[in-house]
């Protein structure tokens, strides 16, 4: 491993700035911090976090509108060559436009692209600033971009190196799922159970719209795998877009999963799997109610 690729990432946001604690240190108290005009500072596209609540947004601005900006906002000279870009402390920059500041104090350091990412990325997972979709794209960046291996990441932000595999692999669920989980609609332990499940979208629907519990989740994951007829499957892999349409209809109209495959000719079954027998209660109380 070279001496580059180390270069950074891990050392903390002090170490690497030789500044003292840049998380405790004010504005007035840093020796080299700068007041610069808001408008001159623009945020980094590449920032690993891309959602920020309005409410703690304004509860920040309230607070900078009343004492001011205490931390310095962490920058480096934009790539463009006009203004400034931040490295960390998007948040602060931007409750600092609502409380309507027309300068901030800044830390401007010349950082290349490989140490501004690094610097984002642990300082937001050390914070706990991400949800779990933005925590495992950041990792994926580490990996894919500067070739950084799981267990070096996994000692830069104090984390096993487990749970950064873990984090990367829900990246391969579905947009939809993604969405849940970056919403807090799922959890991640959610998200752990739904994993391997052939068909995640429809669970992850399911446990949203019925609130289901994650031992739950792991029952409704389990269900459709007690089918021991392995040539379902084959039939099931070469379903038609509209037979795939009206499985998800039915699966979000009863809040189960349901399978449709058709046999020789017109004949067919209709499997609708549940994970506790208040759902068979359920099923049965729909049908004799029709």
């Amino acid at each position: 491993m070279t001496a580059e690729r180390t270069r950074g990432l891990g050392r903390g946001l002090s170490a690497l700035l030789n500044d003292g604690d840049l998380a405790d240190a004010p504005a007035a108290g840093s020796k080299s911090a700068q007041m610069l005009p808001i408008e001159e500072i623009s945020a980094n596209p590449d920032q690993p976090r891309r959602t920020f609540s309005e409410d703690d947004l304004k509860s920040l601005a309230a607070s900078i509108a009343e004492k001011g900006l205490l931390q310095p906002v962490l920058v480096r000279p934009a790539p463009t060559g006009v203004g400034y870009q931040i490295v960390a402390g998007e948040r602060r920059w931007r409750a600092a436009q609502l409380a309507r500041l027309h300068e901030i104090p800044v830390l401007v350091r010349d950082l290349t692209d490989r140490e501004t990412l690094e610097i984002a990325i642990v300082e937001n997972v050390q914070r706990a600033d991400l949800n779990p979709v933005e925590e495992a794209r950041a990792y994926k960046q580490l990996v894919d971009r500067f070739e950084h291996t799981q267990d070096e990441i996994a000692r830069a932000v104090g984390k096993s190196r487990s749970h950064i595999a873990n984090m990367m692999r829900l990246l391969a669920l579905p947009a939809s799922v993604l969405e849940h989980l970056a919403s807090g609609r799922l959890t991640m332990g959610h998200a752990r159970a739904i994993a391997t499940a052939p068909n995640p979208e429809v669970l992850a629907d399911n446990i949203v719209s019925q609130g289901l519990s994650v031992r739950q989740a792991e029952n409704l994951m389990k269900a459709p795998q007690d089918k021991k007829a392995p040539e379902t499957k084959a039939v099931s892999s070469a379903k038609d877009a509209d037979t795939r349409a009206l499985e998800q209809d039915l699966s979000h109209r009863l809040g189960l999963t349901v399978e449709i495959d058709h046999g020789k000719g017109e004949a067919g079954r209709v499997t609708i799997s549940y994970s506790r027998l208040e759902q068979l209660d359920d099923i049965c109380r729909r049908l004799n109610a029709g």
